[in-house]
């Protein structure tokens, strides 16, 4: 087995690992050429979609009109090679104008930390969303390549 295939993690591990990170780096392509990354709050949809919203009137989005073409990369445990996870999606960005459609994203970014938020706490969060809904675009990315990594699986040997 290859060390690329022992780092790899499972999709239940990489469901997991999505779950309980809090910003993702999106990286859109500049005019010029070059990449504009940033960092966002993010949600995960049913499907395994990432999404996440942004002021319409942001650089992600001019970018994001021009070329969709898009990479996500979270990470983790810096400070130890041995402790290193990580995942990369690359994906193409779809644009979700739609306030009500970005409503029901960044309650879905708001409440993704909860524990089993209920109806009325959704609510609650709908409404005090619900203000800044028309200045926001949603970007919705169906992965298309996933490439994922966690050292600790190496057992110490690098």
């Amino acid at each position: 087995m290859s060390r690329r295939d022992q780092i790899r993690m499972t999709d239940a591990e990489l469901k997991q690992y999505l779950a309980k990170a809090q910003t993702i780096t999106i990286c859109s392509i500049n005019k010029d050429g070059t990449p504009h990354p940033m960092p966002m709050w993010f949600g995960v949809e049913p499907d395994g979609s990432v999404v996440m919203t942004t002021f319409t009137k942001s650089q992600k989005i001019s970018n994001i009109k021009r070329d969709p073409h898009v990479s996500l990369l979270v990470e983790s445990g810096g400070a130890v090679y041995a402790q290193l996870k990580g995942v990369v999606i690359y994906g193409k960005a779809e644009l979700v104008p739609d306030t009500e459609q970005v409503v029901d994203i960044l309650t879905r970014v708001s409440t993704k930390t909860l524990d089993n938020p209920d109806d009325k706490t959704r609510e609650g969060i709908r409404s005090a969303v619900r203000g800044t809904a028309p200045k926001r675009t949603g970007i919705r990315i169906r992965p298309e390549k996933i490439v994922s990594w966690d050292h600790s699986k190496l057992g110490g040997a690098y």
